[in-house]
């Protein structure tokens, strides 16, 4: 806690004057260009991850990153938090995009992964039940990387799991489907710092690089016109 104190008064004294332009304009208005849903691991950092600035991504983080799929109507069938997220990023702030990103070493899928309760905890063992289909998938598909731990491997099939997830939402497939919303996984390397997105043409996570991002854009940008 002392430290986090003692970082405030710091940011009060060194990095505030550099942004007290940008932050009263963004008390006027926010318009980032992505919903960022990610892990609440301490380890895991968005916005030093990506380079970004305050009013750059709307942030959800939740345990393992997980969103509990919606019904017919909508309605999520797990937190309303997660839900209302999605509802005020796509309806209100009109993101052109969503971003899912799991975690190697991630708690939440060690404990999906062994299956074993060591603590009582029935809200925790509850919310982890909407990566039961990642489980699932792992043991009856395989990983996409079997040189990964398995905790890990689960975690990327995670990610894939959790943007089905989010096409259940009417919103969210209605807006992908208009090409006005573009879902992406993303997959974070704690030891390495490498992140990773997913390709569909070889169904595999591949490192963020250079050569890596000007494809990435380069495909955004075709779908935008």
């Amino acid at each position: 806690m002392r430290k986090l104190i003692m970082g405030i008064v710091e940011f009060r004294e060194k990095m505030l004057p550099q942004y007290v332009q940008q932050f009263s304009k963004l008390a006027l208005a926010q318009t980032p260009d992505a919903l960022f849903i990610t892990c609440s691991d301490s380890r895991v950092v968005p916005d030093l991850l990506a380079s970004t600035h305050p009013g750059d991504l709307f942030t959800m983080r939740n345990v393992g990153n997980l969103i509990p799929p919606a019904t017919a109507e909508g309605v999520s069938t797990g937190d309303l938090s997660e839900a209302s997220a999605i509802e005020y990023a796509v309806l209100v702030l009109k993101v052109a995009n969503i971003v899912v990103c799991g975690h190697s070493e991630c708690g939440a899928m060690k404990a999906v992964f062994s299956r074993h309760a060591k603590l009582k905890s029935p809200n925790l063992d509850k919310w982890l039940c909407h990566a039961n289909n990642a489980a699932f998938r792992l043991e009856q598909e395989g990983p996409l990387d079997d040189s990964l731990k398995a905790h890990d491997q689960l975690s990327q099939l995670n990610v894939l799991v959790q943007l089905e997830h989010l096409m259940t939402y009417p919103i969210v497939r209605q807006q992908v489907t208009a090409g006005a919303l573009v879902l992406s996984g993303w997959w974070f390397d704690i030891a390495t710092g490498a992140m990773y997105a997913y390709e569909r043409t070889s169904r595999s996570f591949a490192v963020i690089d250079r050569t890596m991002a000007d494809r990435m854009i380069a495909r955004l940008t075709a779908r935008a016109r």
